[in-house]
């Protein structure tokens, strides 16, 4: 290839990139929802015209597998079933099951044309904290089928060449309990595929459209390329992992869930066969959600650096039957989908963990541990729904301690919302947000990470409560010898007193001044806590991070709190003690 071409190809690629990261922005900056501009609950992306992913805003990784499954169900299939397409079209849907994810996450898909042919196709997906259903925030653990968990929107033309779908807007703000909020978040998506559109038509007019296509031909080549150089690295062989859901839903004992996985030369496979059938409650994922969590795993072992494109995940292949927990069809509820789509990050990356040391941690607090708020605000008698993901620990490392107060491996690089905007947009007050060294972590030569408290007290009178958590009873994992972490849980205080800890609950009707205290987990532990450098142990008893006891307890080092110093001697005796009762020198 001339020198010419493959400079002129470079640009373009960086401006793909660019200007999918521009699609963010514009988003960011007209969104009406602070899960949207604060929390950075979406994902917007560019593809050629096969539906690949060429270019994307990569802060929810789980997202980084889906814009392809958003192009070819909004975009191509409607083509192939003979429905016209034209320059300023943009199509919108939420089905779960062609899209991934849930409903509340809505999916806008624009076509770019290059004369009269598709060149490129500008993709979005954003959370919407209301679109109607049984409960407000339109998830939780209650739904037995997918009509209970909002308004379904099947691919439909939301704007026309160029002009709004009044009608299918006016569906939708009217099945909102906050239409404002929806009607502001699907206009601040739209505006970054019109961003996207005017991007590439700028770059086909600098450079020519076949020089634009072919660079994103290119970039698919070169993902994959880079893909399968690094999947060569890694250990072939078949890994195995089981692991439990809290409950089974139909019965209060643990659910079994696990994976196989097969590494070759040719391909990075994840067979989820024998998993358990789909329960008619809301915590099933579908195939696509699926597919993107083992690809998270994948990236992160092989191409964690990498500006994403589809190519990177050429290896790829998930073997998951229909109608399981793990590709559950309609009409089985999904709203809560996070939960068990985790569970499939998280079996892949326990299978290999012990295997792939220098680049995978202990277990992690796995669950988004997300909450809805949801009342009339007494300040000005609008409706609110407050609705956001929490952080917590993460897993040690075979080098680190783990992360504390991180989202999950699901959510990435979303944040946390600010105290200030929770207490100015909801009739809120933050008592407390801090780390959670109260509960702390697992306990290992490199100890996990651990979560955060944050305390709600509510100040409407008419407020309910509705959340759905994971590992409230099964803590995360810990690796070679290290001890496992701590769980998570949701506290509601009455009184100030302690009225409930739950895991899951609905619709719970909060008096004024309650308080509900999220209480994220902590990350499992790496190695034998006895080897631990009792410097660090003296560091973390210190900082906060453990007690004085745990310091005895857990790894056999006696802290003079007097003197901020290790007690040598009593150091001596715990560990001879430990020695004595384990009948190991």
């Amino acid at each position: 290839m001339p020198e010419r071409e493959v400079f002129a190809q470079e640009m373009v690629r960086a401006a793909i990139d660019s200007a999918a990261n521009e699609m963010f922005l514009v988003t960011v900056r007209t969104a009406k929802s602070p899960i949207i501009y604060e929390t950075y609950d979406f994902s917007t992306g560019i593809t050629n015209a096969k539906g690949e992913t060429v270019g994307i805003s990569l802060l929810i990784p789980l997202w980084a597998g889906v814009h392809r499954f958003i192009a070819k169900s909004m975009v191509l299939d409607l083509v192939s079933a003979g429905e016209p397409m034209l320059p300023g079209d943009i199509v919108i849907c939420n089905d779960p099951y062609t899209t991934g994810t849930h409903m509340n996450d809505i999916g806008l898909a624009m076509p770019i044309f290059d004369a009269d042919k598709i060149i490129a196709i500008a993709t979005a997906k954003g959370h919407c904290s209301d679109i109607g259903g049984m409960n407000p925030g339109s998830f939780g653990p209650g739904s037995t089928e997918i009509f209970q968990e909002g308004t379904f929107i099947p691919p439909v033309k939301y704007y026309h060449e160029g002009k709004l779908n009044e009608e299918v807007l006016k569906i939708l703000v009217g099945n909102s309990r906050i239409p404002d909020y929806m009607r502001g978040d699907l206009e601040a998506l739209a505006a970054s595929l019109r961003l996207a559109e005017k991007r590439m038509k700028e770059l086909m007019a600098k450079y020519g459209s076949e020089t634009v296509r072919a660079t994103m031909e290119e970039t698919i080549r070169d993902g994959e390329r880079r893909a399968r150089a690094r999947l060569a690295e890694l250990p072939m062989g078949e890994y195995y992992a089981e692991d439990f859901l809290d409950e089974g839903f139909t019965s209060k004992e643990p659910l079994k869930v696990s994976v196989k996985v097969k590494i070759t030369k040719d391909e990075f496979l994840a067979d989820f066969t024998g998993n358990p059938e789909a329960p008619r409650v809301s915590v099933n994922t579908t195939l696509p959600a699926t597919f993107a969590a083992v690809g998270t795993i994948f990236l992160a072992i092989t191409n964690p650096r990498a500006q994403f494109n589809q190519g990177l995940m050429a290896p790829i292949r998930v073997v998951c039957p229909e109608n399981t927990i793990f590709n559950a069809k309609r009409p089985r509820p999904v709203s809560v989908y996070w939960e068990t789509m985790t569970y499939a990050e998280d079996l892949v990356w326990k299978a290999l963990a012990p295997s792939i040391p220098d680049k995978m941690s202990a277990g992690h607090f796995l669950s988004i541990c997300s909450e809805i708020i949801a009342g009339t605000d007494p300040r000005n008698g609008e409706y609110f729904v407050l609705v956001e993901p929490n952080p917590g620990g993460w897993g040690a490392a075979n080098n680190a301690d783990g992360e504390s107060a991180l989202m999950n491996i699901a959510d990435g690089e979303t944040y946390a919302n600010p105290v200030e905007v929770l207490e100015i947009r909801y009739p809120v007050i933050v008592e407390k947000h801090k780390l959670n060294t109260e509960a702390g972590s697992g306990a290992g030569k490199f100890r996990g990470g651990v979560g955060m408290i944050k305390d709600y007290k509510v100040l409407a009178d008419d407020a309910v409560f509705t959340t759905a958590v994971n590992r409230s009873k099964i803590p995360p994992w810990g690796v070679a010898g290290g001890q496992i972490g701590v769980v998570n849980s949701m506290v509601l205080l009455r009184d100030e007193k302690e009225l409930m800890r739950v895991s899951r609950i609905l619709g719970f009707k909060l008096d004024r001044g309650d308080v509900l205290s999220i209480r994220s987990g902590g990350g499992g532990g790496w190695g034998n806590p006895f080897e631990r450098d009792s410097e660090l142990v003296l560091g973390d008893v210190h900082d906060r991070i453990i007690t004085k006891e745990t310091a005895e307890k857990a790894y056999a080092v006696a802290v003079d709190t007097n003197q901020w110093v290790v007690d040598q001697a009593a150091t001596a005796r715990l560990r001879a003690n430990q020695s004595a009762r384990s009948g190991k020198p």
